[in-house]
């Protein structure tokens, strides 16, 4: 069975984009911890050394497997093989899949395969070899020096402007080649709820199989070779990455001991000869705090790619098994779910381990409901600690076991001993220089020695251009894109970069000159480096919906670099390159039909799901990110904010209270520490650790919050551990809910005020609007006073005033006339609700939206166009304004990276409420192109401003003559579409009348909250059998009837004591354990018949006697040894005690009532 061993999430970003901000931290980092990392360990032990091999999986019911099936898997995992040839001989011609680099094109021309050679191939690449085919002699002692050619080619690159003078013809050619990625990040169009749904329902179907991996707290690390380079999410060349090379070189000398060296070079030899990248996650307390500072500095291999001509190949679990235990690096724990019993138990243990599982507890209720679990050669705990960020849950390929199994036993995890000095560890290199970034960097390089990094070109360029830029022109992305495509890959990746161009996705394609090529730069052939960086996720999304209509464009993948090559060409060679180009896409495409998909789906093939727990989320979300909130906005928004954050997790009730307290603890013990001084995020463990452990030691309820904090707490007693008070089955006491961030809109008390204010644009109405609320207020039917704040009216801080106002008339209805546009204001206003016990409410215009702002070009236009028909504006923003376009633009701006959807759910998550203000006609005309393209005009022209200048007016940059032009331009064109834009619009007063409707709905409590579509489990506690409680009282009423003693006990016990809800325990957490409750899972939402065969009473309790039936002929079988169904206890009587009603039975203590023949009862299959 296949075990996935890559993460397929969002890796924590490297970001780098200044130096200086990375120096500081390191130097931090130094200051204020390091010395908790220097003596750890000697220098010359190893540490954690690989683990006995272990392959557990459960026996099965198949029997042996299919002989010809399994032949099948064996002729395939034959090309895993590797040679081994340690004698050394000269270097080797370079080979890409099975194309010699004899048989491409000549240095300084397009690489391009022979076209020739290629026809003849069926296929572009053979299989895969997981090491050289013979060593190549090299002296690790020589470092490549500065010549003087590199310095007159510098000298020719910058001095002569060589881009600036490249120009494009028809002879102009583009080559590009991807140097490392990570996997495509695909976001779920359905809801969490639905993607277990369909996972389950694969997987029952035989269609494929779960594989769940670790998800270690670190950051991506991405290495292709010491040619290749070194690569953070959207950035090299810089402390991130030299710190990846440090760890990595290091885990090579740790594992092959006197060969590391030599292990080194034929590892980069490997990577750039078969133009393969690896990712890793790189987990090290120097780049930062996550949930846990790990105990070493270590990587956890998560992808290996091959990179050569066509997409990009993504090894297989097994591939990357054998990948790396052929050169022993660290591999992931995985696990792999094959049927429907172990995929909805998986589930269901995470349910119940969510708020408070750790690495351990994970761990073992993993291994006990799979399948089939292959260990790592990473210990979590070892390595990185007990808090645990998450798991990743994906779908795979139900072929993939019989892969695994054969690449289990044909590469058994490497059993070996090195003992040697390894010198300063990474703590103690930045220690040492933490006064210099540049020092840092050289000294973490120099010590990972000249095998793995022979020189230091990525990082400090050549040493004569030290004084020269690394960035280039952006001219290089238009060059680029204007040239022709040498090749298949370059045609599909110029696709790419004109597709995000042409949307305007929210991307920067960063350029920087190739030094690694510098001597192969000529007038007709340049080369440079291209970052891909994605700026939201939402990008991601909008990019997988182009993809759904254009099948063959490639996926947009995380961690994107590539190097590009511009070049000149004559007529026969481009022809060449032609034919070539289109024989490669048709291999591409044959072998991405064949291996891409295995068998699934394309809506199947990238199904995934990332679950993380509550332990991890406390230290990162609620302390660490709440910090700017706590220092700058105070404990009441910081109070807001973690509520909030709990509400979205749907944090139980519970956990809820209890969080609440220790938070508030928090924010009390670290203002008074740190003053105004804000603890920085990037060190704050060394506060939050400390307070956690004494927080811990106060109650075992505590450290169940917590998880581990010091070295207080055992693992093994976790799953023992509840919370203080809380009822075993729920049944007679019902949890209070915290109140929520501001009050919910449901149900406004008449002695609250109520704040209405507009997340809007310039021009959406809202003063004529809060005119007609004010001069009809009678129809809101609602007796408190009702005043508006015009914001053009008010000076100094606008939101101040409001506040202000709102303490004087703390019952009254304020109308905040003013926009509202981002997080920030709406932080303010919800803090002002809490303070002054107000309920907030948006007034938002109803709009389409785009893909990436919520709203629609069409209402843009609207407000555009009603702004410069305005006279005598109190905010000069009128007709006689220079710059109205600009002002709207960057209003319009402000919403950038929300559609529709995601900014309507995000008022409601945190407002309770939404007023929707109807703008446009449902029923119009599309949106003239004329009027359309001037806009699009403007929004390229305010990038372009922003990106040079910020907020600067644009009379003062260098587009002012472009702004003025715009400006006129702008105006002409929408005046000749006046009588459109009047047209589309809704009457004043319908919109009018359509808000005060709401408003009154709001306000009389009939508003109905809308659901949120974001996943909504709740955390299981136990797994049971709900019941009708109107059965159990029917057949209460029953017995009563019939038996005198009965009807007295229900009529003196029970009556002024309802039963809230009736359900049979089958198992519980705390007192049978995660996998119990887990196993269970199958079974929820079936229907039940329970057999009632007793009614049992005493003093102090009553309980049915029962006995569940079957499930498709299953008999549900309780870990109760006596199931029940608790009707009633006395006042401090737990429900639990109900299980020894039989034993005071049999001492006289309690009476049985039989009810023969048993009453049947139909209930539903359940977890709580």
């Amino acid at each position: 069975m296949s075990v996935l061993l890559y993460h397929c999430t969002s890796t924590r970003t490297l970001y780098s984009s200044s130096s200086s901000r990375t120096v500081g931290f390191l130097r931090l980092f130094s200051h204020r911890f390091i010395s908790d990392f220097n003596s750890t360990m000697p220098h010359h032990k190893k540490r954690g050394g690989r683990k006995e091999q272990k392959w557990t999986q459960k026996l099965s019911s198949d029997g042996a497997s299919d002989v010809s099936s399994a032949e099948g898997i064996t002729d395939g995992i034959g090309r895993l093989a590797i040679v081994e040839n340690n004698a050394q001989s000269p270097v080797p011609v370079l080979q890409f899949g099975g194309i010699r680099m004899d048989e491409v094109a000549p240095r300084g021309q397009s690489s391009v395969v022979n076209a020739s050679i290629l026809h003849g191939q069926k296929s572009a690449f053979q299989p895969k070899a997981y090491a050289t085919a013979s060593a190549a002699t090299v002296d690790a002692s020589k470092k490549p020096v500065n010549t003087a050619a590199q310095t007159v080619a510098l000298s020719n690159l910058f001095k002569n402007n060589l881009l600036e003078n490249f120009t494009v013809d028809n002879s102009t050619y583009s080559t590009a080649k991807i140097r490392a990625t990570f996997y495509p990040k695909f976001e779920n169009e359905k809801s969490d709820q639905e993607v277990r749904i369909r996972m389950i329902e694969m997987v029952a179907k035989g269609l494929a199989m779960l594989e769940v991996s670790l998800k270690h707290s670190g950051s991506l690390f991405m290495y292709a070779g010491h040619e290749g380079g070194a690569y953070a999410k959207n950035s090299f060349g810089n402390d991130y990455t030299a710190v990846g090379v440090f760890v990595l070189g290091r885990i090579f000398r740790e594992a092959w001991g006197t060969e590391a060296s030599k292990k080194q070079v034929e590892f980069n030899q490997f990577l750039e000869r078969e133009h393969v990248s690896i990712s890793m996650e790189l987990v090290t307390a120097v780049l930062g705090d996550h949930g846990q500072r790990p105990r070493e500095d270590y990587v956890v291999v998560t992808a290996v790619t091959e990179l050569g001509n066509g997409k990009p190949k993504f090894y297989s679990t097994p591939e990357i098994i054998a990948f790396c235990r052929k050169w022993r690096l660290p591999t992931n724990h995985v696990w792999l779910f094959s049927t429907r019993n172990s995929v909805t138990s998986f589930f269901a243990a995470y349910d119940a381990l969510c708020e408070e599982g750790t690495a351990t507890s994970v761990g073992k209720a993993l291994d006990e409901v799979a399948d089939i679990s292959v260990p790592g050669s990473i210990d979590h705990i070892k390595m990185q600690g007990e808090i645990l960020e998450g798991l990743v849950a994906r779908i795979v390929s139900h072929e993939s076991t019989k892969e695994m199994e054969l690449v289990l036993k044909d590469y058994p995890l490497p059993v070996y001993e090195v003992h040697q000095d390894l010198g300063p560890g990474l703590s103690e290199i930045c220690a040492a220089n933490r006064s210099d970034e540049k020092h840092q960097i050289k000294a973490l390089l120099e010590s990972t020695g000249t095998s793995f990094c022979p020189d230091y070109v990525d990082w400090f360029g050549i040493e004569a251009a030290d004084d020269l830029p690394r960035n280039a022109d952006r001219s290089v992305v238009s060059k680029f894109l204007q040239a022709n495509p040498s090749d298949y890959s370059t045609t599909k990746l110029k696709e790419i970069v004109r597709l995000m161009k042409d949307k305007r996705f929210p991307a920067a394609f960063k350029c920087y000159y190739n030094f690694r090529k510098i001597n192969s730069i000529s007038n007709d052939n340049l080369h440079y480096k291209m970052v891909i960086h994605v700026h939201s996720d939402s990008t991601f999304r909008r990019y997988q919906k182009e993809m759904r209509s254009k099948p063959d464009l490639w996926p947009l993948y995380r961690g994107f670099f590539v190097e590009i090559n511009l070049f000149k060409a004559s007529k026969e060679k481009a022809a060449e390159m032609a034919k070539t180009s289109i024989d490669v896409g048709k291999i591409d495409k044959n072998n991405d039909h064949i291996s891409g998909k295995k068998g699934l789906a394309d809506q199947d093939t990238n199904l995934m799901i990332k679950l993380k727990f509550l332990t991890y989320k406390l230290r990162t979300f609620l302390i660490r990110n709440g910090l700017s909130v706590l220092f700058k906005d105070g404990p009441a928004a910081y109070k807001t904010y973690y509520l909030r954050q709990m509400k979205i997790w749907n944090t139980s009730p519970g956990k809820q209270r209890q969080l609440s307290k220790m938070l508030d603890e928090w924010a009390v013990y670290i203002r008074r520490k740190c003053g105004n001084r804000q603890l920085s995020s990037s060190v704050y463990l060394s506060e939050a650790e400390p307070f956690l452990e004494q927080y811990a030691k106060r109650s075992p309820e505590n450290q169940a919050l917590i998880g581990c904090a010091g070295d207080l707490v055992r693992t093994e007693d976790f799953l023992a551990i509840v919370e203080g008070g809380g009822d075993e089955e729920g049944d007679l006491e019902t949890e209070k809910v915290l109140e929520p961030s501001s009050p919910s809109p449901d149900y406004i008390h008449k002695k609250e005020g109520l704040i209405v204010f507009f997340p809007g644009i310039p021009g959406c109405a809202k003063s004529a609007l809060c005119k007609e609320i004010l001069s009809a207020s009678e129809v809101l039917e609602d007796d408190r006073p009702i005043h508006s704040l015009m914001g053009d009216l008010i000076k100094g801080r606008y939101w101040q005033k409001v506040a202000d106002e709102r303490r004087k008339k703390p019952y009254s209805i304020v109308l905040a006339d003013k926009n509202a546009p981002n997080e920030e204001v709406w932080r303010q206003i919800e803090d002002m609700s809490r303070s002054t016990k107000a309920t907030a409410v948006p007034i938002v215009p109803d709009s389409e939206g785009t893909e990436s702002n919520p709203f629609s070009l069409d209402a843009l236009a609207v407000f555009i166009y009603r702004v410069l028909n305005r006279v005598n504006h109190p905010g000069n923003l009128d007709k006689s304004s220079p710059n109205v376009g600009y002002v709207l633009l960057m209003f319009y701006h402000l919403y950038e990276g929300k559609n529709r959807s995601e900014f309507e759910s995000e008022l409601i998550e945190r407002f309770g409420s939404l007023v929707k203000m109807p703008l446009l006609k449902s029923e119009r005309s599309p949106l003239p192109d004329s009027v359309k393209t001037v806009l699009e005009e403007g929004i390229n022209l305010y990038r372009l401003h922003t990106n040079r200048h910020g907020r600067s007016e644009p009379s003062k940059g260098t587009y002012k003559n472009e702004w003025v032009l715009w400006e006129k331009r702008l105006r002409e064109v929408l005046s000749r579409n006046a009588d459109y834009l009047t047209s589309i619009q809704v009457p004043f007063e319908f919109a009018v009348n359509q808000v005060m409707e709401q408003l009154k709905r709001i306000m009389k409590g009939e508003y109905v909250t809308p659901v949120s579509e974001k996943r909504k489990f709740g955390t299981v506690v136990f797994a049971a059998i709900d019941v009708p409680v109107t059965d159990v009282h029917n057949l209460l009423s029953h017995i009563s009837e019939n038996n005198p003693k009965v009807k007295t006990f229900v009529k003196t016990n029970m009556e002024n004591n309802h039963l809230e809800r009736a359900h049979i325990t089958l198992a519980h957490k705390r007192s049978h354990g995660v996998t119990a409750v887990a196993n269970y899972g199958r079974f929820v939402n079936q229907k039940v018949p329970v057999d009632v065969t007793a009614l049992l009473l005493s003093k102090k309790l009553a309980a049915l006697e029962v006995h569940p039936g079957s499930v498709d002929g299953e008999k549900i079988l309780s870990k109760n040894e006596r199931p029940h169904l608790t009707l009633w206890t006395a006042q401090g009587i737990p429900p639990k005690e109900a299980n020894t009603l039989p034993e005071l039975v049999l001492q006289g203590k309690a009476t049985r009532i039989d009810i023969n023949p048993p009453f049947t009862i139909t209930g539903v299959l359940q977890f709580h």
